[in-house]
């Protein structure tokens, strides 16, 4: 073994040596003396894979840092409040507690305010809600049964509101109905059977806006009314006007139904004598 020239020989009887007086509880330095080691490098080699005896590891100062940042976080706190509360970087906190869960922001006064104002607010309204429906199912039950003569009254108000009419200047003896409410719709298709009008007497037209769901909704009316879609005749588009805000958009809208008697004009004829029947009756009650 020549020490002079940092060279050794016999490495790994050294190393032994070495490994041995490690595993004793010695420090580097104390091998370095004790073996006339004074080359790092080659005292790096023999005690390579060595842990050191712990008597010789310097306490870390952040470890009880980090062991209370972790604590602050899990107590809900910021990253600001902890920088505030321990004085360290928001750099180091993040390495620190990056694993731990996000703490739940807590609301402030007014936000709290908020949210239970608008815990009342949605508990009026469904309040209203719940006292809206009652009104209508009272207001339903109240109808009861409904007699010939009550739809036939109600059917020549409901075609007078909505069919066609005849005009002066614009000759119209036909009976068409068109509406987008299907309950119209049965109402008035009751109606038309109560007059008696046939099945092969009726036409049926899908009037929608192109941009809608055509085919779908020529199934959903169909369907409504009991006929075969093939029956349908050419649908009546309306053009899409990228200017006008529309209400009627979404899956619900399927445009309106259009229904038309088949040589009607003696019929419209006593639909609108029927309304003027019932207006001079309606009438006496204003006297």
């Amino acid at each position: 073994m020549t020490h002079a020239r940092g060279t050794y020989e016999n490495f790994e009887e050294l190393r032994e040596q070495a490994v041995a007086l490690r595993r004793e509880g010695l420090s580097r330095r104390q091998i370095r003396d004790r073996l006339l080691v004074h080359n790092n490098d080659i005292l790096n080699r023999l005690l390579e894979g060595e842990p050191a005896p712990e008597w010789t590891k310097r306490p870390n100062a952040k470890d009880d840092l980090r062991a209370k940042a972790r604590e602050l976080r899990l107590q809900g706190m910021t990253y600001d409040a902890i920088q505030v509360e321990l004085g360290c970087s928001k750099g180091s906190i993040s390495l620190w507690v990056r694993d731990l869960p996000k703490p739940v922001r807590s609301r402030t006064a007014i936000e709290q305010a908020r949210l239970a104002g608008r815990m009342r607010w949605d508990h009026e309204l469904a309040v209203r809600d719940a006292e809206r429906q009652r009104t209508k199912m009272t207001a339903k039950e109240e109808i009861g049964a409904l007699a010939d003569r009550d739809l036939f009254l109600v059917g020549v108000a409901l075609y007078w509101a909505e069919g066609t009419k005849d005009k002066p200047y614009d000759r119209r003896e036909n009976v068409t109905f068109i509406n987008s409410d299907p309950g119209m719709i049965q109402a008035y298709q009751a109606w038309l059977t109560l007059l008696g009008i046939t099945p092969d007497r009726l036409s049926y037209r899908l009037a929608i806006h192109e941009s809608a769901d055509v085919e779908t909704a020529k199934l959903y009316w169909a369907e409504l009314v009991g006929v075969d879609v093939a029956v349908f005749q050419k649908t009546t588009l309306k053009k899409h006007n990228p200017k006008t805000v529309r209400k009627n958009v979404g899956e619900d809208y399927r445009g309106c139904l259009v229904i038309r008697v088949a040589q009607g004009a003696e019929l419209y004829r006593r639909i609108e004598g029927w309304w003027h029947g019932i207006v001079e009756q309606a009438q006496l009650h204003l006297r």
